[in-house]
């Protein structure tokens, strides 16, 4: 099937895309890595009536490192994340980066695109959950920074006006003794996950000194576990107090059932991928190498 007719427009900086967005009214979308938008325009799901494209934009993608921040520019395709120095640094992004759907799709979609449609199963709003994270946003002349938990507000809703654009991602690099994992379970490279779960800790000794959690696609938006991280904060890691953080987490998971799977199978699933996750974020953290790479069905 074929898109209904729309206007394009070629916008040369985010405050001309801004401006084109506020003049052209609630029917204009923008047009980053096009790989939600435009599947959804062929299929007549949406059907906007002007498209503002970002990317002939100059200085939109760009990975550096500066104070302690990796800034990640909105434009910035998957691929150059899954190979950029200054990522891999944090493994968990390159997790992240490395798992999208397949080749195409990490060569074309951006990450400010995947966090401006705030679909509830992609994947780095809840690889970014468990790190420092600040999102920019430019409208008109004006800029504003806020937590990633501030920006995401529901599934498919973020805080951002109509006419305003993510700018920038600044990810704190995590300290020593630090280790991060994320781990997704798919049928398929190009589907969604069915399940996923991120873990960033650090240790001290044998004792998990700080821990955050977030798990994917059980529910809404991406779960922060509270009771599962307070399970491990602070204490030593064995085998009890990773059963009760996977325990604390299959509860607080809110999933759906639907042709990927029964909310109770996802529920089980998503508490053995934390297990794993875990394990290897605590062995990244003492120093090991461990690759990571997704579980297909």
């Amino acid at each position: 099937m074929f898109p209904r007719a729309f206007n394009y427009h070629r916008a040369g900086s985010l405050k001309e895309a801004s401006a084109l967005l506020s003049q052209l009214g609630e029917g204009a979308k923008v047009l980053a890595g096009g790989q939600s938008l435009i599947p959804l325009m062929k299929l007549r799901f949406a059907s906007p009536t002007d498209l503002v494209d970002l990317n002939f934009v100059p200085q939109l993608a760009h990975i550096r490192e500066e104070n302690g921040w990796v800034r990640i520019g909105a434009l910035t395709r998957h691929a150059e994340l899954e190979r950029a120095a200054a990522a891999a640094k944090i493994a968990i992004l390159r997790d992240c980066a490395a798992g999208i759907a397949d080749v195409q799709v990490r060569n074309r979609g951006t990450i400010g695109g995947s966090l401006a449609e705030a679909d509830p199963s992609a994947d780095w709003a809840t690889v970014l959950s468990v790190l420092d994270t600040r999102v920019f946003c430019v409208r008109g002349s004006n800029e504003r920074e806020m937590p990633l938990s501030g920006f995401i507000k529901d599934a498919y809703t973020t805080a951002l006006e109509h006419d305003e654009l993510i700018s920038e991602v600044r990810v704190m690099t995590p300290g020593k003794n630090s280790g991060g994992a994320y781990l997704a379970f798919k049928r398929a490279a190009p589907v969604y996950p069915t399940a996923s779960a991120a873990v960033q800790l650090s240790l001290d000794g044998d004792t998990c000194a700080e821990i955050a959690i977030a798990l994917g696609c059980v529910g809404l938006t991406p779960i922060r576990p509270r009771e599962a991280e307070q399970a491990l904060r602070g204490r030593q890691m064995s085998e009890k107090t990773i059963a009760a953080a996977v325990e604390a987490a299959r509860a607080a998971a809110d999933p759906q059932s639907d042709m990927r799977g029964s909310a109770e199978y996802k529920r089980e699933l998503v508490g053995a991928l934390l297990r794993r996750a875990m394990e290897a974020a605590a062995r990244r953290a003492r120093g090991e190498s461990v690759e990571m790479g997704h579980l297909y069905a």
